[in-house]
Order: structure tokens, then C-alpha cells, then sequence
């Protein structure tokens, strides 16, 4: 990812963002990353994760510089008329507007997905909220551990011996922004034939139950939940941490032919014939057997060299690495994976596509440090703008708090 300007792949797409949190914020930071013209519109108080630390630089929290690179700020109140007023003057060039109020709030201003079709053929509209509109949970809010806990996440999540846990990645809230990407993607993409834009929405509640494969798929297939398995895997052996002389790795066969192999290359071939562990089914019928013949041997090894090994031999192996290993392993440096400017430090976008690549453009932006920016290029005079500040419908540079 490079971090100087570049033609991303979403260049030229002006995407109007109302979003604040998690959910929201990463999926336009994808847009942004590939070129897209990302105008970041808070509330008076701001996105209020930017309070969310420590860790913080200057006012804000690590959490919000995270998921807000290549944006630009304007604070806007828009409970106001004057605020409304605005919105829908960006909205007037705008391909997408994204939001993730309660259902019915954009309603209850008067600029309910009903007038935005009306006024702005084009345009895409993206609802991210908890639960939907409708449903006997409809307008609820949802956040992501609750939805972890509410989808049959966190019940099948954790070992015998720790009971439920919630996943330590809001995994929820990421992978609906994920999901908000490619259906903004996808509604763009029916524009072109169509030449209209669309509503579209994703939930919280209804990602957290398609991301819950394979337990809903077994589920369906034989009617029982799932039982709490630690780091092992349902539907396959070997699939689990083991220790080593130095630290822990994790191995994951997917099939009997790479459990040959593996039993071939760490010097135990006679393990893949034995009756006990032949076919997949007959090592999950024999699970803590094999678990205790695999350990035995990786506790001769060091961690880092027999992973090295095993993956070159083509073998699904790989030390339990913590948060600064990872960011710091010779692979991750390589590939450039790490992208710095100024004071700011991220990970890049993990989209490489060949010609039109991501870029670092902007650091994330202070609260509403691009208004008068943004509110010029929409013809508004300093005369305007100043006298809109005054009236608190646009925000100056301190947030509400």
C-alpha cells in the first residue's frame, strides 16, 4: 500500500458518511483506502469513540485513528434544520451516503429514504444498524458482544473449562462493515445497468448469524448445538494448539492426505495408517488419543523452527504468535504490511489489486478539521460558513462535550 497519492480503483467516488463507531468507519476506510472521496460527517460531540483510550494521540483514541485514515471531517448538528439543509446540499454529488442511525431517525428529520429517492435518483443509500426496522427486535440497538452472545457466538466459543467467551476481536461489528462494502460495491455495480441508485442495509444481528458457519450448517444437518471444544475444531482432527519446547503452535489438517504427510514429516508415519486415525471420522472418534501422540512429539521441537518445516513442506502449522510478533515478523515487513506517515502507523489495506493500488493519503482527521474545505468545494462562502458556525449548525474545532 503505497503512501503517496494514487488512481485507487475507487477514485472518483464520493462517498458522503454519517457512520460512527466501528461497523460504519471500517467499511468506508476500505472505500477510502482504494480512492474513494470519504467526507467523515460527526455530530456536535463528535464520533465518540475518538474518547475510547487510552492509548491516545493528542484527543484521540487509538480506536478511531484506526478505522478513519484517508477521510476528511466536517462536525455538523444535523438535528437542525440548517444541518439537514447541508447534508442534502453534499448529497447533491454524492454516489453513496452511509449511516448507521436508529431505524426511523432519518424519518423523523424528514430525509427518510423515501425523500432521498426522490431527490437523488442515484444515490446509494447504506443502513447499518442492530437489528433491522422490523421483527420483534426491530429499531433495537446492537452492539457487538450482545450480538455475539444473542447468535450463538459466544455459547460456542471457550472450552469446558472456561465456559462461554466472547471472541477477542469485535468480529461482529468488522465483519458487517465488510458485508456494508461489498453490498455498496454491489448496488454501484446494478447502477451502471440500471442507472439508480438503491437502498440497501446490513445488520448486526443477521451478520452474526451468517458468519456462524459451520455451526449453523451442522446444525441443519443433524439438529444439535454446538459444544464447547477450547481451540479444537468440530468437524476436524487435528485441529488445535500444542506446546512446544518454546511456545505454542497451532496445526489444522483438513483432510486425510495431509495428515500423512504431517505424520510423514515429523517422523511418525505409522500414525497415518493406524486404524484409530486413518479417515477424519476415526480421528474425531479418537481425538484425545492422537492429541496425546502428537504432543509427545511436538514437545521436542522448538516452535519456530518446526513451523518453518512444515510449512515448507506445504503442512497447515504456525507458532502462536502475540500481537507484537506478528506486526514485526520478517513476512509482514516484506510485504508491506505496515504503513507509516508522519506520526501515524497502520496496517494496510490487505486489497492488492495490480494496477489500480491502494494509497495513504490523509491521516485521520481531527474533529471537523475539514469543513471549511468541504463547504467550499459545495459553493457555501467563508461569509456562510462563518455565520453557520456561529449558529452551531456547522461545528468549529471543539467537540460538544
Amino acid at each position: 500500500m503505497s503512501s503517496e497519492a494514487a488512481t485507487g480503483a475507487m477514485s472518483g467516488l464520493r462517498v458522503i458518511d454519517l457512520t460512527r463507531v466501528l461497523g460504519g468507519p471500517y467499511c468506508t476506510q476500505i472505500l477510502a483506502d482504494h480512492g474513494a472521496d470519504v467526507i467523515k460527517v460527526e455530530p456536535p460531540a463528535g464520533d465518540e469513540v475518538r474518547e475510547w483510550g487510552p492509548p491516545f494521540h493528542e484527543e484521540d483514541a487509538a480506536y478511531f485513528v484506526g478505522i478513519n485514515r484517508n477521510k476528511r471531517s466536517i462536525g455538523l448538528d444535523l438535528a437542525s434544520e440548517g444541518g439537514r439543509a447541508v447534508l442534502l446540499k453534499m448529497l447533491e454529488t454524492a454516489d453513496v451516503l452511509i449511516e448507521n442511525f436508529k431505524p426511523g431517525t432519518l424519518e423523523k428529520w424528514g430525509i427518510g429514504n423515501e425523500v432521498l429517492r426522490a431527490k437523488f435518483p442515484r444515490l446509494v443509500h447504506c443502513r447499518i444498524c442492530g437489528f433491522g426496522a422490523d421483527g420483534p427486535r426491530g429499531g433495537n440497538p446492537g452492539y457487538d458482544a450482545i450480538i455475539q452472545a444473542m447468535t450463538g457466538m459466544i455459547a460456542a466459543t471457550g472450552s469446558p473449562e472456561s465456559g462461554p467467551m466472547r471472541i477477542g476481536v469485535p468480529l461482529v461489528d468488522i465483519t458487517t462493515g465488510l458485508y456494508a462494502a461489498i453490498g455498496i460495491l454491489m448496488a454501484l455495480s446494478e447502477r451502471q445497468r440500471s442507472g439508480l441508485g438503491q437502498f440497501l442495509e446490513t445488520t448486526l444481528y443477521e451478520t452474526g448469524l451468517a458468519i456462524m458457519h459451520p455451526h449453523t450448517a451442522n446444525y441443519f444437518m443433524h439438529g444439535k448445538p454446538p459444544s464447547l471444544t477450547g481451540n479444537e475444531h468440530p468437524n476436524l482432527v487435528p485441529y488445535a494448539i500444542f506446546p512446544t519446547k518454546t511456545d505454542n503452535i497451532f496445526i489444522g489438517v483438513g483432510n486425510d492426505g495431509t495428515f500423512r504427510k504431517l505424520c510423514k514429516e515429523i517422523g511418525k508415519p505409522e500414525l497415518g495408517t493406524d486404524p484409530r486415525f486413518a479417515r477424519n471420522k476415526d480421528r474425531i472418534a479418537n481425538r484425545e488419543a492422537l492429541r496425546a501422540e502428537l504432543a509427545a512429539v511436538f514437545s521436542q521441537h522448538e516452535a519456530e523452527p518446526l513451523c518453518n518445516r512444515l510449512l515448507a513442506a506445504g503442512l497447515p502449522a504456525g507458532p502462536v504468535q502475540k500481537i507484537d510478533q506478528a506486526l514485526t515478523n520478517p513476512h509482514t515487513i516484506a510485504r508491506g504490511d505496515i504503513i507509516e506517515k508522519d506520526w501515524y502507523k497502520g496496517v494496510a489495506s490487505p486489497i492488492r489489486l495490480d494496477r489500480s493500488k491502494p494509497s495513504l493519503r490523509r491521516l485521520p482527521p481531527k474533529f471537523s478539521q475539514h469543513s471549511a474545505e468541504v463547504l467550499g468545494e459545495f459553493g457555501y462562502s467563508k461569509t456562510e460558513i462563518d455565520a453557520m458556525v456561529e449558529k452551531g449548525v456547522v461545528c468549529g474545532p471543539e467537540r460538544k462535550r
